[in-house]
């Protein structure tokens, strides 16, 4: 290499020029991100990414709905998934898969269905996802109200499980089947944690209303044991329970021996027309453990 003394003087500008420019950028890559007083926070990657005009990520053959709950008083988001072959075969009905928490698991169930249908495990179905509307609804707290079917003094406005229930069966199952070719004898219900509380309640409630419910991870001891309850006043007044139930939990979560201990009553009951089937799954915990409960709940309704 020609040392600068070396170097003939025109090359020697040259090079100078060269580490100015250098020099400059650095110092100008450190003003944009530093974080001092004074300066702005370094843009987040989804807003650098809109910044510069690049286009969001999509799910393809997906929906945005929108209701409004008489019942509640909020607003939702009804995301929905239609099968790739829906156009094309005009007079299909397909079944209707409710997914809580659209919010986290609309997507998860996207990729799931996806495998099942490509392994033949599944037919096509339409998925419709529920959650809140808004730029950033807080999400827990909602939930806890919706999907909790008593009250919890730590939980405000928590216990409002009917008023979600009715909401499902009076607005938002009747929009789908208006709005898509739904089959209205293969509905199907799931739903995690709360969620799986919810889907025991709605079943206990009005076991009818869903061919089947897929209930990952319930949150059976909340609400001094609520799920214990609902199944005990049930079992007063039935002898039969016509639905298909699948249970899941993780074998690392706090809820792995009350959830086993549930499903244990269930058996016991005997219940005339109550196909179900349970799992614990192992090495999950409490939200690990969906990809596995949900994937086999789904097959084990459809499988019919």
């Amino acid at each position: 290499m020609v040392s600068p003394e070396a170097a003939p003087r025109p090359a020697l500008r040259a090079l100078t020029a060269a580490l100015r420019a250098v020099a400059a950028a650095a110092l100008a890559t450190a003003a944009l991100c530093s974080t001092a007083t004074g300066q702005a926070p370094a843009a987040r990657p989804s807003e650098a990414a809109a910044a510069d005009g690049f286009p969001p990520v999509t799910l393809p053959g997906t929906e945005l709905r929108h209701l409004r709950s008489a019942e509640t008083g909020r607003d939702y988001d009804i995301q929905v998934s239609l099968p790739d072959d829906y156009a094309a075969h005009p007079d299909a009905r397909y079944p209707v898969l409710y997914v809580l928490d659209g919010q986290w698991d609309f997507k998860l169930m996207l990729s799931i269905q996806g495998g099942l249908l490509y392994d033949k495990f599944d037919p096509p179905i339409i998925i419709v996802g529920i959650t809140y509307s808004g730029a950033h609804p807080d999400y827990n707290a909602l939930r806890a109200m919706d999907l909790t079917p008593v009250a919890a003094p730590s939980l405000p406005g928590s216990g409002a499980a009917p008023r979600f229930l009715s909401f499902l069966r009076h607005q938002v199952i009747p929009f789908v089947e208006a709005a898509y070719r739904a089959d209205p004898a293969r509905r199907v219900l799931l739903g995690a944690s709360f969620g799986g509380l919810f889907t025991l309640y709605a079943m206990f409630s009005d076991p009818a209303l869903f061919a089947g419910y897929v209930a990952g991870s319930p949150a059976v001891s909340y609400g001094g044991r609520a799920a214990f309850a609902a199944e005990s006043a049930y079992a007063a007044l039935h002898r039969e329970l016509p639905a298909r139930l699948y249970v899941a939990v993780g074998d690392q979560e706090e809820l792995a021996a009350p959830v086993q201990e549930f499903w244990g009553v269930l058996r016991g009951r005997r219940y005339a027309g109550l196909t179900l089937e349970t799992r614990v799954i192992a090495g999950e915990r409490h939200s690990g453990n969906k990809p596995e409960a949900f994937n086999r709940g789904l097959r084990f309704i459809l499988a019919q």
